[in-house]
């Protein structure tokens, strides 16, 4: 039963994400990336700090600037 509950809230988890991937304008296959111990890691910063083509003009996207 606890597996079967893993793997429901994963595939949340995973519907949710790519959703999110969808409004930033990327692959919704990324997603697939929070599977990866580390790598998932990895992955959510670089999607956090990347440029994101959806967003407005006006919006500042430049952490650093």
């Amino acid at each position: 039963m606890i597996f079967f509950l893993l793997v429901v809230y994963a595939l949340i988890i995973l519907w949710l994400g790519s959703k999110i991937m969808e409004k930033a304008g990327l692959k919704k296959w990324n997603v697939l990336f929070l599977l990866i111990p580390v790598i998932n890691i990895i992955m959510i910063w670089m999607f956090a700090f990347q440029h994101w083509s959806n967003l407005k003009d006006d919006v500042k996207q430049d952490f650093f600037g």
